[in-house]
């Protein structure tokens, strides 16, 4: 279990793909005859152990690009007010250069230095931070705000340090060994929070490759809102609210998803129509 709540919560996710230029590189021979990214990705899947039953193996997240980010940020005021908001990017998905990997990594790894917030993901100790990391070194960016590491932990946010409460890995806390170690998906369910949805991790590649990058996008935030109310739920374990503030917390999304929605984000409606039903499912248990 995690230790503090701090004022500032991201509870995050990230999508990536195969990268198609890595395959060129690293497989020159065979990536040759490939007429397009989805063959060289092809050829990066096969080189990467594919199989009959695993077409689309986990290749080594060094040898994808990052093509969204999204966040749920949880920030308490200095007069105590708590605000939630959504953020995602690409903030426009359909213009290429804000869409570009070195604007989707550089912006998030700027903002993390600027507002040093506590990050809350699944598996990000072992995905999500190191893909982060390998990504901006690749892409030659510099993000000194979020490499600085204070000489005391008291001093400020350390994103690198063992034990961090800078970053809470909510795998790390409901895992357990091997097979044993639950999916974001199936504890989200049981807890009647929206899982996967129209969208899973294996048809992200596709969605990339026919351009509709939105879609991708919304599936993100759909992944970062499961990521925040599965972190709630933790925290209410944990003792740090209790049941009436617990449930506000949860109206509190509620209330964010209504206002999304309101501003434009009509495929939020499909994750509260979701939420609804496994909140009535589980009900009476």
């Amino acid at each position: 279990m995690f230790k503090t709540v701090q004022n500032r919560v991201w509870a995050f996710d990230m999508e990536w793909v195969p990268d198609p230029l890595a395959g060129r590189i690293l497989y020159p021979k065979e990536a040759a005859d490939a007429e397009n990214d989805a063959g060289v990705m092809r050829v990066m899947w096969d080189q990467g152990g594919a199989t009959d039953e695993d077409p689309t193996p986990f290749l080594k997240t060094a040898l994808c690009r990052i093509v969204s980010v999204a966040a749920v940020e949880r920030r308490i005021s200095h007069g105590g007010e708590i605000t939630l908001t959504l953020m995602s990017l690409p903030h426009d998905p359909t213009d290429p250069e804000k869409a570009s990997e070195q604007a989707v990594v550089g912006d998030f790894l700027d903002a993390l230095g600027d507002h040093q917030p506590q990050l809350v993901g699944y598996n990000s100790h072992s995905s999500d931070l190191k893909i982060m990391v390998q990504r901006a070194i690749i892409l030659g960016l510099e993000a000194e705000g979020f490499c600085r590491r204070p000489n005391k932990p008291w001093e400020g946010i350390d994103y690198f340090a063992r034990g961090s409460e800078a970053n809470i890995d909510l795998k790390d806390i409901v895992g357990g060994w091997g097979l044993a170690t639950p999916s974001l998906h199936q504890m989200a369910v049981q807890c009647g929070i929206p899982g996967k949805m129209d969208v899973d991790g294996n048809q992200v590649a596709e969605l990339w490759l026919e351009g509709r990058l939105d879609e991708i996008v919304h599936y993100n935030e759909y992944d970062a809102l499961t990521t925040y109310l599965l972190w709630l739920r933790t925290a209410h374990l944990g003792g740090f609210f209790n049941d009436e503030v617990y449930r506000l917390e949860q109206q509190r999304v509620e209330e964010l998803i209504t206002q999304e929605v309101e501003k434009g984000r009509e495929h939020l409606e499909a994750f509260r129509v979701e939420w609804d039903r496994l909140r009535e499912v589980i009900g009476g248990r």
